[in-house]
């Protein structure tokens, strides 16, 4: 597909954050030593948090993955994983994920997923509600299409990154690629998630200190002292993020929503 058709299909969706955080450009945030441990704290979460409820050998839908950072670990855990993206070129960095038969890969709409209620044992995706405009309709979809859990994150205001919006002029001059991003409270993406039946059933914050510090620090031991120190003070869990939450059905809920196949 040429470049000129790939844009016909991203543009004719309302949600396309994935598509730049798909791309080779995106993935020089987590170059280096320390965004290698920066991507290793963000598995070890969502790991921990599938861990006990979704057996290996699950079906998992990752919304927006096509960076790899989930898919390729839960594939290497054993997991089935397909992952849609809002363009052809989402794609890409899964490639080799794809040749070898662990992950499936579609272009849909991420606030209209193209799939039955209850179609994955678990719905897994990062660094969308943060750029999505219409996050409570993506929220709606990845809960009608788990029957298990949802496993997602979301930056929070409840941290140090209240200043972020400060500092946003300073951070793009430093980063390049920044996005404006969306900060929530907690208990915005709870109500959102209840409102199709889900609760929150587990909690792993990830960093205590801003990430774009740890940027330009350059320094993973550095990071990774400072951050564990952070932790055992308990600083992490009441202020962290991003924070990454595992959702899970109401017992008795029961309600169908959405379209059926």
């Amino acid at each position: 597909m040429n470049s000129e058709n790939e844009l016909h299909v991203a543009a004719s969706y309302p949600e396309m954050a994935d598509v730049e955080t798909s791309s080779d450009a995106y993935a020089t945030r987590f170059r280096g030593k320390t965004g290698a441990w920066m991507l290793a704290v963000q598995e070890r979460a969502v790991l921990n948090l599938l861990a006990g409820h979704v057996a290996p050998g699950a079906r998992i839908l990752d919304v927006g993955g096509g960076h790899g950072q989930l898919a390729i670990p839960l594939v290497r855990e054993g997991y089935h994983v397909d992952v849609i993206g809002s363009a052809p070129s989402c794609r890409h960095r899964l490639e080799a994920c794809i040749a070898s038969g662990g992950c499936g890969f579609e272009v849909g709409n991420v606030i209209d997923l193209p799939y039955a209620d209850a179609s994955f044992d678990a719905v897994v995706s990062v660094r969308m509600l943060t750029h999505c405009e219409q996050w409570e309709q993506l929220v709606a979809e990845m809960g009608r299409v788990s029957r298990g859990p949802v496993v997602t994150d979301y930056p929070t205001g409840q941290s140090l990154n209240a200043v972020a919006p400060a500092l946003f002029s300073a951070k793009r001059k430093y980063e390049k690629n920044t996005r404006e991003w969306r900060l929530f409270r907690h208990r915005e993406v709870a109500e959102a998630f209840r409102n199709v039946g889900f609760s929150e059933t587990g909690r792993r914050a990830q960093f205590f200190l801003p990430m774009v510090l740890h940027r330009v620090l350059k320094c993973r031991m550095l990071s990774a002292c400072a951050e564990f120190v952070c932790r055992v003070l308990g600083l992490t869990r009441l202020f962290g993020t991003p924070v990454v939450v595992r959702m899970e059905r109401n017992a008795g809920d029961t309600k169908e929503k959405g379209k059926q196949s």
